[in-house]
C-alpha cells in the first residue's frame, strides 16, 4: 500500500472532520495582525461610526477649494481602508467556522457599517463630476496630494453617464445590505446548514462527505467511490435546487436592477465596464474556445480509452489516467516545490514570499465548519492572507502556488501604490495566480524523469487547462444566456437551469461523454455565479499567464522586470493596458488561441505515451 492510501487510512480512522482547536497554530493564519482581539475590532467599529459625520460635512463644499477636495478624498480613503480591515477580520474569522454565530453576527455588523459608510460618501462622485474640467485641473496643479488621484478622476469621468445624483447614489448605497440577501442565503445554506451523507471509502469504512473531502473522492482510482461521492454530493444539492434557483434568480434581479438604474443596457455591459473591458473580449473567449472544442472531445475520448471503461461518465473526468502514481506531499514539501518553481521570478520575489510564509499568512488545513476551497485576501497596511484546505495532493500544491500568486500580487501592489490605486482588478488578479500554476507545472515536468509520473503530470496539466479555460468558459456562456433571459423578462426556474446546464455539458464534452442526470443541478453549487460575469476572467487570466510564463522562461530578466512591474502597478491603469505593458494583448484572441494550441500539443504527448 503506497502513501496515498496510508494518508487516507490516517484520515479515515476518525470519520469526523477535525475541530479547529486540534490543528497546530503554526498552520493557522494570524488574524491578530489585523486586530489584536475582538475588543480592538469593536473599538474601531465605534471610531468609524463616529467619524462618518466628518466626511458628510464636506457635502456641497468640494468645489470651494483644492484643500477641501483633498481632505474629503483622504477621509473617504481612510474610512474605506478601515472598514476593509474590519470586514476582513470578521469574515475571515467566520470562514474558520461558518457555523460560528459570533462571527456571523460580527460579519453582519460590519456589512451594515459598510453600507452606511458607502452611503456617507455617495455625494462625492456626482459632485466631482459636476466640477468644470479646467477647475479640477487647477486643483490638481495646486494641491500635490491630488496628483495620485489623476487616474481615479480619469476613470470616474469615463463612467460619468452611469453615475447618478448624490441623493440617488446615497440611496443605492443604503440598499446594498438588503440586496446581498440572496448571496448570503446561498452561503448559509450551502456552507453551513446543508448536511452531506456518508460514503464508503477505500477502507470500506463510512466517512462523512464534505465539499473539502469531495475533491479527494472524485479523483479516486476506485470508480465506485467517485461515483458514490458524485451522486451523493450533487443529489444533496438537487434536493434544494428550487431554493438555489430562487437565490440565483434573486441575485440576478439585484444585478439587473443596479445595471438599469445606472443606465447600462445590460448587466454584462455593467460588469465589463468596471474594468473597461469591451464585450468583444468576452465574446472572443467563447468563440475561440468553441472552435477548439473538438480537441476537448478528443481528450475525453482518450480518457475513456485510457481508463478502459465501456462508457465515460462525468464522475470519471477528474481521475488521473495513471493509477499507480500517487503524490503524498506534506505541506512543507509542497512549499519547497513552489519556491523552487517560482525561482524564475527572481530573488526579490522569493525573499518576500518566504518571509510571508513564515509570518502567519496561510491557514492550511480543513477543520469542521471551515469555508471550503481556497482564496487570498489582501489587507492594505497589513499583509495578504491565504485560506487553504490542504490535503497532501499534488492539486493542493498547485492551489498553494495559485493563491500565493494572488497574495504576492497584493503584497507588491499594496507596497508600491497609494490606497486609491492599490486594488488590482479581478481581470488582472487571475493572471498573477495562474502564472504561478504554470511555472509550477513546467518545473515539475523539468525535474521529473519517471515516465509514469510525467504521464500523470501531463494529464494534470491538461486537466488544469480543461477546468480553467474550457470549463470556466462554459460557466461564462451559461451566465451570458441566463442573464439575457432574465433581462428579456423570462422567469428562471430550476428546470430551465438544469436543462441549460445539461445541454452545455453535452456541447462542451462531446459525443463520448455520458452526461449524468446528477450533473444537471451542478450550477447550484457554484458560488462564483453570485459575482456576475466573474468566471470568464479565470479563462482570460490563464491565457494571459500562459503567454507571460513563456516570456519569463525564455527572455529572463527583461520579462521578469516587466512582470514585477505589472504586480506593482495595482489599479493604476486599465487592465488591458497593464497587461500590454507586461507583454500580452488580451484584446486579441491570440493568447486564448495560443493557450489552446498548447493544450493540443500536450494532448499529442499524452496520446503518444498511451
Amino acid at each position: 500500500m503506497d502513501k496515498f492510501f496510508d494518508q487516507a487510512e490516517t484520515t479515515n480512522k476518525n470519520a469526523q472532520i477535525p475541530e479547529r482547536a486540534s490543528i497546530s497554530k503554526e498552520f493557522q493564519w494570524q488574524l491578530d495582525h489585523i486586530y489584536i482581539n475582538d475588543m480592538a475590532w469593536e473599538k474601531d467599529i465605534e471610531a468609524v461610526t463616529n467619524y462618518i459625520p466628518h466626511l458628510k460635512s464636506y457635502d456641497g463644499r468640494l468645489s470651494e477649494s483644492a484643500e477641501n477636495l483633498w481632505a474629503a478624498l483622504d477621509i473617504r480613503d481612510k474610512l474605506d481602508q478601515k472598514t476593509s480591515s474590519l470586514f476582513g477580520y470578521a469574515r475571515m474569522h467566520r470562514d474558520e467556522n461558518t457555523a460560528n454565530t459570533k462571527y456571523q453576527a460580527m460579519t453582519g455588523k460590519i456589512q451594515s457599517l459598510l453600507a452606511n459608510t458607502s452611503a456617507s460618501y455617495g455625494f462625492m462622485d456626482p459632485e466631482i463630476l459636476s466640477l468644470p474640467p479646467e477647475l479640477l485641473q487647477r486643483f490638481i496643479a495646486s494641491e500635490p496630494h491630488l496628483k495620485k488621484y489623476q487616474f481615479y478622476f480619469e476613470n470616474l469621468f469615463r463612467k460619468k453617464k452611469h453615475v447618478l445624483s448624490a441623493k440617488e447614489e446615497s440611496l443605492l448605497s443604503k440598499l446594498t445590505e438588503v440586496t446581498q440577501a440572496s448571496a448570503e442565503t446561498f452561503q448559509m445554506l450551502a456552507r453551513a446548514d446543508m448536511e452531506f451523507p456518508t460514503i464508503i471509502d477505500e477502507k470500506e469504512q463510512l466517512t462523512q462527505l464534505s465539499e473539502g473531502r469531495y475533491r479527494s473522492f472524485i479523483i479516486s482510482p476506485n470508480r465506485e467511490i467517485r461515483q458514490q461521492a458524485f451522486e451523493k454530493l450533487l443529489n444533496t444539492y438537487r434536493k434544494y435546487r428550487n431554493t438555489f434557483a430562487s437565490t440565483l434568480s434573486g441575485n440576478m434581479k439585484q444585478d439587473i436592477f443596479y445595471a438599469k438604474t445606472r443606465n447600462y443596457s445590460s448587466q454584462i455591459e455593467a460588469a465589463l465596464e468596471t474594468d473597461n473591458v469591451p464585450l468583444a473580449v468576452y465574446d472572443n473567449l467563447i468563440t475561440t474556445v468553441e472552435k477548439h472544442l473538438p480537441t476537448l472531445h478528443r481528450y475525453v475520448a482518450l480518457k475513456k480509452h485510457a481508463l478502459k471503461v465501456p462508457e465515460i461518465h462525468m464522475y470519471d473526468l477528474y481521475t488521473p489516467l495513471v493509477n499507480q502514481v500517487k503524490f503524498d506531499i506534506p505541506y512543507s514539501d509542497g512549499v519547497n516545490l513552489v519556491l523552487d518553481a517560482l525561482s524564475p521570478l527572481g530573488n526579490d520575489y522569493l525573499t518576500n514570499l518566504k518571509q510571508g510564509l513564515a509570518s502567519g499568512w496561510v491557514d492550511v488545513y480543513e477543520n469542521k465548519g471551515k469555508q471550503t476551497g481556497a482564496y487570498s485576501w489582501g489587507i492594505y497596511g497589513v499583509h495578504p492572507f491565504v485560506l487553504l484546505n490542504y490535503d497532501n495532493r499534488y492539486e493542493d500544491v498547485s492551489t498553494l502556488a495559485h493563491e500565493l500568486g494572488h497574495a504576492m500580487h497584493s503584497y507588491y501592489s499594496y507596497g508600491a501604490q497609494p490606497y486609491i490605486t492599490s486594488s488590482y482588478t479581478i481581470f488582472c488578479a487571475e493572471v498573477a495566480s495562474t502564472t504561478n500554476e504554470i511555472l509550477l507545472m513546467d518545473h515539475m515536468l523539468n525535474i521529473t524523469q519517471d515516465p509514469n509520473r510525467r504521464l500523470y503530470l501531463i494529464n494534470q496539466y491538461l486537466e488544469t487547462m480543461r477546468s480553467t479555460v474550457f470549463r470556466q468558459t462554459m460557466f461564462a456562456e451559461f451566465e451570458k444566456i441566463i442573464y439575457a433571459k432574465a433581462e428579456d423578462g423570462d422567469s428562471i426556474t430550476a428546470d430551465e437551469l438544469d436543462s441549460l446546464w445539461h445541454d452545455l455539458n453535452v456541447k462542451y464534452y462531446g459525443p463520448e461523454m455520458i452526461v449524468d442526470a446528477e450533473i444537471d443541478s451542478e450550477w447550484a453549487r457554484i458560488p462564483h455565479f453570485y459575482r456576475s460575469f466573474y468566471v470568464y476572467k479565470y479563462a482570460t487570466g490563464y491565457s494571459a499567464a500562459t503567454t507571460l510564463a513563456k516570456q519569463i522562461q525564455q527572455e529572463g530578466e527583461s520579462a521578469q522586470k516587466r512582470y514585477l512591474g505589472f504586480l506593482q502597478s495595482g489599479g493604476s491603469h486599465y487592465s488591458l493596458e497593464l497587461l500590454k505593458a507586461a507583454g500580452v494583448d488580451m484584446s486579441s484572441p491570440e493568447p486564448i488561441h495560443g493557450t489552446l494550441q498548447k493544450f493540443a500539443q500536450l494532448l499529442e504527448q499524452l496520446e503518444s505515451y498511451l
